[in-house]
């Protein structure tokens, strides 16, 4: 029984694990990137938003007004 040449079995593994450290780092690179896209993409909504609150009229305390949030309001099936 002959047994394989004990530094081509070590190159070997090293080879596979040489593949999978690249194919991490692909990864890593590729998800970093889809973080830095959606930290853009909230950025651009919470202006947005801000940009729409300065919209909304302010309340008028003399006439007992005021602006509530939409979570206290019951829905009209109720």
């Amino acid at each position: 029984m002959t047994h394989p040449h004990p530094h081509s079995a070590l190159a070997s593994r090293l080879d596979e694990l040489e593949i999978k450290a690249s194919f991490a780092e692909d990864l890593l690179e590729q998800l970093n990137l889809t973080i830095y896209k959606q930290q853009q993409q909230i950025e651009l909504l919470q202006r947005q938003i801000n940009h729409l609150r300065k919209q909304l009229p302010e309340p008028d305390p003399a006439q007992g007004t005021t602006r509530q949030n939409a979570s206290d309001e019951r829905p009209p099936h109720y």
